[in-house]
């Protein structure tokens, strides 16, 4: 069963790392967490593998809210992953 698009946003480094802002993607029915997708997306590609060599560090919002990676996605109209948040 294809799932409808999912818009993925890109920020910070992650972005300049894929070279994207955002796309839109049609997740497999087997993604199903955060966890998922981040591994999901490291086999898309010598850029999503470099944005995403240390996964444990990306931060991520579904739908603007922030969430742990072992969050489902089911229903996500958009996710977001960022970088470590630095600074004080």
């Amino acid at each position: 069963m294809t799932q409808n698009p999912t818009k993925l946003v890109y920020f910070a480094w992650v972005r300049e790392r894929i070279g994207l802002p955002e796309e839109e993607v049609a997740l497999p029915s087997e993604v199903e967490t955060v966890s998922d997708l981040l591994h999901w997306l490291k086999g898309r590609g010598e850029e999503y593998e470099n944005a995403l060599q240390y996964p444990d560090v990306i931060r991520v919002a579904i739908d603007q809210e922030h969430v742990d990676h072992g969050e489902k996605i089911a229903g996500a109209r958009e996710i977001a992953l960022f970088p470590p948040m630095t600074g004080g």
